[in-house]
């Protein structure tokens, strides 16, 4: 049973990496990011980042988003040698931030972006990811949870990705 159950997850694995578009990249925001995005089909994609900041001290946080190309049938009217796509979805965050006395975070996001796909290998994009949640505090940082509503001001970011 699991040799068959390894084959299925194999086969699986297999279809979804050979058969869907997929871009890796970077952004530039509020921090320094790594983005994945693995398509299924032309009008849905995976987003997974996960980013530093570059002010406010120590930290990281990721993101996983499932997000809607096109949505409601609406595209781009501009499309000359490459292709303008817009998107929005939904998903999870979490992170870490402080070294001595580090403060976490878990909540949800959002991924609202456009995109212009060159005619060779490359995308460039302007997005926001706002997310809200949970905050857990260190005792030295006055201890105790709140609830966090920075994360909406945050991840305003321009992408860089490389399609394969």
């Amino acid at each position: 049973m699991k040799k068959y159950l390894f084959i299925a997850v194999l086969a699986m694995a297999s279809v979804m990496a050979y058969a869907q578009p997929r871009a890796i990249g970077a952004n530039l925001g509020s921090g320094l990011g790594f983005s994945y995005q693995h398509g299924f089909g032309e009008a849905n994609m995976l987003d997974v980042s996960a980013n530093i900041p570059v002010l406010g001290g120590w930290g990281i946080n990721g993101k996983v988003t499932y997000d809607w190309i096109d949505p409601f049938g609406a595209t781009v009217p501009w499309n000359e040698k490459g292709e303008w796509h817009w998107y929005m979805g939904v998903g999870g965050a979490a992170g870490i931030y402080g070294f001595t006395a580090p403060d976490w975070f878990v909540g949800a996001a959002g991924h609202f972006g456009i995109e212009y796909d060159f005619w060779f290998p490359l995308q460039l994009s302007v997005d926001w990811r706002p997310s809200v949640g949970v905050v857990g505090r260190h005792s030295n940082n006055g201890g105790g949870f709140g609830f966090n509503t920075l994360g909406l001001y945050d991840g305003i970011t321009l992408g860089v990705r490389y399609k394969f």
